[in-house]
């Protein structure tokens, strides 16, 4: 037996494959006759860290049309906001729904 290395190559060529960037989604917000506008810029500045004016653009957006997107992030970020939306709304006796729709 010798140790001299065989002629055949078995490294492997670099693959040419990209992965994909991951699927976002927009997180949403969706009109109701009784959370006041208030809060959901209150909502929209705590979870979303927008600013006053552009909040209020998102507020009237979601109060006129019956709903605005509030940002578009990756599937687990947008499910925690989702999520704080939910709860922080909940806890203060509001009826506001969020939801995630992937874009």
């Amino acid at each position: 037996m010798t140790d001299k290395p065989s002629s055949g190559s078995t490294a492997l060529k670099p693959s040419a494959t990209k992965a994909k960037p991951p699927p976002m989604f927009q997180v949403v917000m969706y009109n109701d006759d009784y959370t006041p506008m208030e809060f959901v810029v209150e909502v929209l500045q705590l979870f979303f860290t927008l600013p006053r004016e552009r909040a209020t653009q998102v507020m009237l957006k979601v109060h006129t049309e019956g709903r605005g997107v509030c940002g578009i992030y990756p599937k687990d970020v947008a499910t925690t906001k989702v999520d704080q939306v939910t709860a922080y709304s909940q806890q203060h006796q509001h009826p506001l729904q969020c939801a995630m729709e992937e874009t």
